[in-house]
């Protein structure tokens, strides 16, 4: 059972999760051989029962979802992005992310509560597996950083495709950063028949940033903030966060945001 701890003069909530430290790629990289994938086609006798199977592939089924075998909060699921190992989000193609947005918004719908998807890439942004996934996590009351928003932020226009907008904000924290959001502000993007949309834009994204640094992967986190004004935000982990970050909340970005949106928009 998760210890979840809240510190009301600070306002901040902390998961307390020692089983964490046992799940792989927490000290040291997880294989990246596909033989050995819990993730992969054939091994679903390595993940706990599913709750939900979408699609069709080689063992019947495209895009599945699975508990966390190693949960920081009380519920917690796995979505595998596709039956092959890929590693990257980017690397999806657009029916298999389509199956991703709907296994989103099942799952919340199915379960309720405060649903909270994330997606980690790359060991330094803490994937502990290199099978594209995505998770859903339920907290305990809204996310403290949705709470504390009074809008979509102001972005540097990158693309516009299907309804969808994306850009990076003109207060980018990290270079590079992008958000992604309805051309025309709407609630409930777990309701919302956008999301499929956005997380296609999200992986035209990843590939173009993928392109500009000359990697095939690069550390990333990205989350979809609900409620009033829903959108997905990109975090890429292009540099390293310090005191000022850490103590102050004051991000140091050495890439204004006007030039990253204008390679961004080049690529």
């Amino acid at each position: 059972m998760a210890d979840i701890r809240h510190d009301p003069m600070t306002g901040r909530w902390v998961a307390i999760a020692p089983d964490r430290a046992a799940r792989p790629g927490a000290s040291a990289a997880a294989s990246d051989d596909a033989a050995d994938c819990p993730f992969c086609a054939g091994h679903e006798e390595r993940t706990p029962p599913e709750t939900l199977r979408l699609g069709d592939g080689p063992t019947g089924w495209r895009v599945r979802v699975v508990p966390n075998l190693y949960p920081a909060l009380e519920r917690q699921e796995v979505v595998i992005h596709g039956p092959v190992h890929v590693h990257s989000f980017g690397e999806l193609d657009d029916a298999t992310i389509d199956l991703v947005a709907e296994a989103w918004q099942r799952r919340a719908r199915d379960v309720g509560g405060n649903c909270f998807p994330i997606l980690n890439e790359g060991q330094t942004a803490g994937a502990s597996l290199p099978h594209s996934h995505s998770q859903l996590a339920w907290l305990p009351g809204p996310a403290p950083s949705v709470i504390a928003e009074r809008g979509v932020p102001e972005v540097l226009e990158v693309l516009e495709r299907d309804g969808v907008t994306a850009g990076c904000p003109v207060a980018s924290r990290v270079p590079y950063e992008l958000l992604i959001a309805p051309s025309q502000g709407e609630p409930d993007g777990l309701r919302s028949d956008l999301l499929a949309p956005a997380l296609r834009v999200l992986a035209e994204l990843v590939r173009r940033l993928q392109h500009m640094r000359g990697e095939q992967l690069v550390p990333l986190n990205a989350w979809l903030h609900d409620g009033p004004h829903w959108h997905l935000e990109l975090f890429p982990r292009t540099t390293r966060l310090a005191g000022l970050e850490l103590g102050a909340g004051v991000y140091i970005n050495p890439v204004p945001p006007e030039q990253a949106a204008a390679e961004l928009r080049r690529t």
